[in-house]
């Protein structure tokens, strides 16, 4: 039995690009060009990332692959008609809005993840899903371009730490852990965000899911391969951190301290992913089949041809549909911008009536990065003494904002100040009570000394007269903030007590209770000089 192939027109004939691509290629560069002049300062924001984060480095090399990844279906794209289809257009509106509400929200990671929804929308909108379906997974690529994932740095420098401490003590090596330090003869160690293993959890997750793409035709074995890529490196890195003390324990600290602790984490990563992935390729899958050009006749390209006459011609309305919903957030916040533009800001804090204030620098000060204001105060005397250090926020953007993870009490590198708990509890706060965010710190000495200084800090937000010490209300309360025309001005309270628990307990209690509300009473006035 043979199959009967239709007449070819010429001896080398090959598939004719559908008609409609020479009205929609260029009406999907035009809105994509658009979109990237539009937000070109969110874009700027993400490159920004990119080029100053380690973790985040490889995002630079995401729209190259993507580019390629639809290169290499060029065969078959040639043979589909775009079409514009205006359902799209209520997504993209979704995902518009959610740059606008992510962006006064002063949410980064969000309102950069809603351009690259924008971008992969525009895509079906203006050629339509039977194109964008052959293209589905360059387009979702797309989003390894968008830097999250630092709100993962905590927990996993915590579980680095909880293996490393628990395979020293299983190796017969003494180990006294304090926070994310530990102590073992040989030396103090301690586990820094370099350790935590998030650039090599996110730069396996993205070869990791390139490389199923490329050797699986199967989902199944695609979405195992990247749920391996995601587990390897989070057990490589606390293989690497337990090795790493070993070789400096072993070699009476002359190895893997120092530059060379970096070198051999990554060689050492190196070497595991080459691995997963050498094992990986056995399980490959043969490619496709490529279009047959010989298979496609005349008559086939002639109704490739009739068929995108008469669908493409939406395509520059999509165009022009699209770039007005595009359009629309920026307008609104560039009104909500010039609506809250204000002075600069003139904080004080307050003298308290029969309580002695001083200027004296507190034995902890918070990290706040691109506060529009500083104040810091100590009241009281002795072990009623309560240092306040307050942070105001005005005209949040990018770089200087309230809620990110920029702004810390301690540096990971703080060797003099351990961090031993943290949690959020209730505590007096005028009349009433509210959450705060407790931590107990250790200040001074070595970790094992008992002389050393204890310290309670407690933190909680202020933003347009509401208290809270949750990251989520604080953004919603800054977001309503700024949609009812009242700007962003916004404000960090830091308290701090030096003295046993009963002690800071006592004296916190108090300040919150009789002083908190003066201190509102200052953030108010310093607001109202908008």
């Amino acid at each position: 039995m043979s199959a009967v192939l239709p007449p070819l027109s010429t001896p080398s004939a090959a598939p004719e690009p559908a008609a409609g691509w020479r009205l929609a290629g260029p009406a999907l560069l035009a809105l994509l060009l658009l979109q990237l002049l539009l937000y070109r300062d969110t874009y700027a924001a993400m490159a920004g990332i990119w080029s100053r984060s380690d973790t985040f480095a490889h995002a630079f090399l995401v729209p190259p692959i993507a580019l390629w990844l639809v290169w290499r279906q060029r065969a078959h794209l040639a043979l589909v008609a775009p079409r514009a289809q205006a359902w799209w257009l209520l997504p993209l509106a979704l995902a518009a809005l959610g740059w606008l509400l992510a962006d006064l929200a002063g949410l980064n990671a969000g309102s950069q993840l809603m351009v690259t929804v924008m971008l992969v929308l525009s895509v079906p909108a203006v050629l339509g899903w039977q194109v964008a379906r052959l293209i589905l997974f360059p387009l979702l690529f797309l989003f390894f371009m968008v830097p999250i994932g630092e709100f993962m740095l905590e927990p996993m420098m915590e579980w680095t730490a909880d293996f490393t401490v628990a395979a020293i003590a299983l190796s017969g090596i003494p180990v006294y852990r304090e926070g994310l330090q530990f102590v073992i003869p040989s030396g103090n160690w301690s586990v820094v965000e370099a350790c935590s293993g998030v650039r090599y959890l996110i730069a396996s997750f993205m070869v990791g899911t390139l490389f199923a793409y490329l050797n699986y035709r199967s989902w199944q074995r695609r979405a195992l391969f990247m749920l391996v890529s995601i587990a390897v490196p989070i057990v490589a890195n606390w293989l690497r951190a337990y090795l790493i003390v070993m070789l400096g324990h072993l070699s009476d600290n002359k190895l893997a301290v120092g530059a060379d602790h970096l070198i051999y984490g990554w060689v050492f990563f190196g070497i595991v992913i080459m691995i997963m992935f050498v094992v990986g390729a056995r399980w490959s899958e043969p490619d496709a089949p490529e279009p047959v050009a010989s298979v496609v006749g005349s008559g086939q390209a002639g109704l490739a041809s009739t068929s995108s006459t008469s669908n493409t011609r939406f395509a520059w309305p999509a165009v022009l549909a699209c770039a007005l919903l595009l359009a629309l957030p920026q307008a609104a916040q560039w009104q909500l911008a010039h609506a809250g533009a204000a002075a600069p800001v003139q904080l004080a804090l307050p003298e308290l009536p029969g309580v002695p204030g001083s200027n004296l620098a507190p034995p902890l000060t918070p990290i706040f990065k691109g506060a529009a204001a500083e104040a810091q105060r100590t009241y009281g005397e002795g072990a009623a003494a309560v240092a306040v250090h307050v942070a105001y926020y005005r005209q949040q953007g990018y770089e200087a904002k309230l809620v990110s993870s920029e702004n810390t009490l301690l540096r990971a590198e703080d060797w003099q100040r351990q961090r031993t708990s943290q949690a959020l509890r209730a505590a007096p706060l005028g009349a009433g009570t509210a959450p705060f965010l407790v931590s107990e710190v250790l200040h001074g000495g070595a970790a094992t000394s008992s002389a050393r200084q204890r310290l309670e800090v407690r933190q909680i937000y202020w933003i347009d007269g509401h208290w809270t010490a949750n990251n989520q209300a604080a953004v919603l309360y800054s977001l309503l903030s700024r949609l009812q025309g009242r700007g962003d001005d916004a404000a960090a309270v830091t308290l701090v007590a030096t003295g046993d628990e009963a002690s800071t307990r006592a004296a916190l209690d108090a300040f919150g209770r009789t002083h908190l509300d003066a201190i509102a009473r200052s953030l108010a006035a310093a607001r109202a000089q908008r």
